[in-house]
């Protein structure tokens, strides 16, 4: 049974309080996902590429209509130090955060961690220039200070 039909056979909000036990196929990377080795009973995206499907509204409950691809956009660290994952849909482009699983992909998710980093908003070749207009000296390297 896939997990677009498991919301249709279980009451509202089975998932909140039940484990899921079953496997599915990711969508996105065709990998075999199962619940084991993802340190909770609540298993809501691939290991591997971090992707999902949008079947929830509020985490368990598999009330989403959209159904839509859900991809990793970013990720954040919660006031306990847990690492959580931002996702967006592709379809409906809704957002919603979950939590990191024991078993994620490490080098996928200090890839989306660094992306901001690696593409940030403004040329790098210009952070001199615009340290000085935002009233900096402008200068990044010791030697030019001192000159």
């Amino acid at each position: 049974m896939n997990r677009e039909n498991k919301r249709k056979s279980f009451q509202k909000g089975y998932y909140k309080t039940h484990a899921c036990s079953d496997s599915f196929t990711c969508k996105a990377c065709g990998r075999l996902v199962v619940p084991q080795g993802a340190g909770s009973g609540h298993r809501n995206h691939c290991p591997n590429c971090l992707s999902s499907l949008h079947v929830d509204n509020e985490p368990g409950d598999r009330a989403a209509d959209c159904g839509g691809m859900v991809d990793p956009v970013a990720v954040w660290v919660r006031r306990n130090g847990e690492w959580a994952i931002i996702h967006r849909c592709r379809r409906c482009g809704a957002l919603s955060s979950n939590r990191v699983a024991a078993d994620d992909n490490p080098m996928k998710l200090m890839s989306i961690a660094m992306k901001p980093l690696t593409a940030p908003p403004f040329p790098l070749e210009r952070i001199e220039e615009m340290t000085a207009l935002m009233g900096g000296d402008g200068c990044l390297r010791k030697e030019e200070k001192d000159t």
